[in-house]
């Protein structure tokens, strides 16, 4: 919800029994910012995950981090080696080199992989990487760059569009919701979003009911249309 994203050593053994291993996981190929992040949030949350990466720089210093092995994944051949069609996931976190990119992709839709997950760093690029096969396109410079933007122009504390416009916000309560239910307030039929939940300071979160009373301190998390949630944020 602005422009953020951030172990355990694995032996030689564990990692090649991962990319060996049928239904292995997540294939992540490209150590970069983006790559990295997903392959350590992956292995930390303790999901079976593979790391490829050929500068043998960024190899070095993920060793032991991430299970990882160093092959170049524009040569379909290092990917059959290290068994990338047992993987029902792969994302393409090289972005910088865009023929690399597109390169690697195309391998992975070669090969069949369920589901595809790509970087791109422009339209241009996003687009090539939609025509080719990849099931799901990132923009993460622009993702970023239109969330702050919502951020830095309000009183939203967090915004996430999940899609065709339908957004999900944490934020303050405006000053005519303080000390009222929910129901007393009447947020869905005045302003057409819902309240789906409330963190009071010291309190654990709470799903919203129509007796929810907001208080001042409160953060709310409001679902809705990204125009009428901007329009109730706006609230004074």
């Amino acid at each position: 919800m602005a422009d953020t994203s951030r172990d355990a050593a694995r032996d030689a053994a564990r990692t090649a029994g991962r990319a060996s291993k049928k239904d292995a996981g997540v294939l992540v190929i490209g150590l970069g910012r983006f790559g990295s992040a997903i392959a350590a949030t992956l292995d930390r949350l303790g999901q079976d995950v593979l790391a490829v990466e050929r500068d043998p720089d960024l190899v070095v210093q993920w060793a032991g981090r991430v299970p990882l092995v160093e092959a170049d994944a524009t040569n379909p051949e290092a990917l059959e080696q290290l068994g990338a069609r047992d993987f029902p996931v792969a994302v393409v976190g090289v972005g910088s080199y865009i023929e690399a990119s597109v390169l690697i992709a195309g391998n992975l839709v070669d090969m069949g992989i369920p589901q595809i997950w790509a970087k791109a760093i422009s339209a241009e690029h996003a687009r090539i990487l939609q025509r080719i096969g990849a099931h799901h396109v990132i923009l993460p410079e622009a993702d970023a760059g239109s969330r702050v933007a919502h951020l830095v122009s309000g009183k939203l504390l967090d915004y996430i569009e999940v899609e065709d416009g339908f957004t999900v916000v944490k934020m303050r309560p405006p000053k005519e919701t303080q000390g009222f239910t929910l129901a007393q307030s009447n947020i869905r039929e005045r302003y057409g979003v819902t309240v789906i939940g409330v963190k009071s300071p010291g309190i654990d979160f709470v799903y919203a009911t129509p007796e929810t009373r907001i208080s001042q301190n409160d953060i709310i998390i409001v679902s809705g249309h990204a125009e009428l949630l901007e329009r109730f944020a706006a609230r004074p």
